[in-house]
């Protein structure tokens, strides 16, 4: 691993995303992900994969393989059920962080299917309502790790405003309520800004690459100017940007302190 030692920002606008749309899905991709390859888009710091996930009620991705990846899921609107080859089973909602640590491999299913499950698992009433989501994959600091999974309500955290640390492998977050990620070099934080009794403002923090995105609201970036949903923000060598809700919003900043050597 490397790092980049010209400070530089870079504002990707959402409409600008690769896009994958079928008759159950409506994805846009922030980097090369699948059929989408772009040589000069590939990741920024450790993080490969940012996709915005649109799933019909009773659809759903079916059980695929991931190996050497940590990947964190964050769900916006509605519920997205899990489903592993390491017998985790259970069904994610806003609020609710979750990693998979795909290790030296593991099969896994989401579907917005809830009413799939029997009700000690969760299991709901069938509905109508599509699950959102934001998908993120950052390098783990080793291959061949041990596949594992993780899941913590932070939704009381997030309530109190500010930035929240939802994943984090970064020693200085250590004592933080946060689900744990095997990349001691990343961090994820989540703010949710502008909604009664919360905060309007919150500082980015300072780090060799951050990964701004705007999952859904208005926002203005100092020095940027404004951003909306799904408009993202790659910074190197930066940080300490005050970012204030137009209207209210909620915002993922990934703390990068290495990059992907070579690339």
């Amino acid at each position: 691993m490397s790092t980049l030692t010209t400070p530089h920002i870079d504002v990707h606008r959402g409409g600008d995303r690769m896009k994958t749309r079928v008759a159950w899905l409506d994805s846009k991709h922030s980097f090369s992900f699948g059929e989408h390859y772009d040589p000069d888009n590939t990741h920024h710091g450790l993080l490969l994969v940012n996709n915005e996930d649109v799933v019909r009620p009773g659809e759903g991705f079916e059980t695929h393989p991931h190996r050497d990846m940590e990947i964190v899921t964050w769900v916006l609107r509605g519920s997205l059920v899990h489903q592993d080859s390491l017998g985790h089973s259970g069904i994610i909602y806003p609020g609710l962080a979750q990693r998979m640590s795909a290790g030296t491999g593991i099969l896994h299913s989401e579907k917005n299917d809830s009413w799939h499950l029997p009700p000690d698992q969760g299991g709901t009433a069938e509905h109508t309502e599509p699950v959102h989501f934001v998908q993120m994959w950052v390098v783990p600091d080793e291959p061949g790790l041990e596949p594992g999974y993780q899941q913590l309500e932070i939704d009381t955290e997030l309530a109190a405003g500010g930035l929240v640390t939802v994943a984090s492998g970064l020693p200085r977050y250590r004592d933080r309520t946060a689900i744990k990620i095997n990349s001691s070099h990343s961090a994820l934080h989540v703010a949710r800004l502008g909604l009664p009794g919360q905060p309007t403002t919150v500082d980015l923090p300072e780090a060799p690459y951050l990964h701004l995105f705007i999952a859904h609201g208005e926002v203005d970036m100092a020095g940027t100017g404004t951003l909306y949903a799904g408009d993202a923000v790659r910074l190197t060598r930066s940080g300490g940007q005050r970012i204030t809700a137009n209207r209210p919003a909620e915002i993922l900043v990934w703390e990068m302190h290495a990059r992907l050597g070579g690339q």
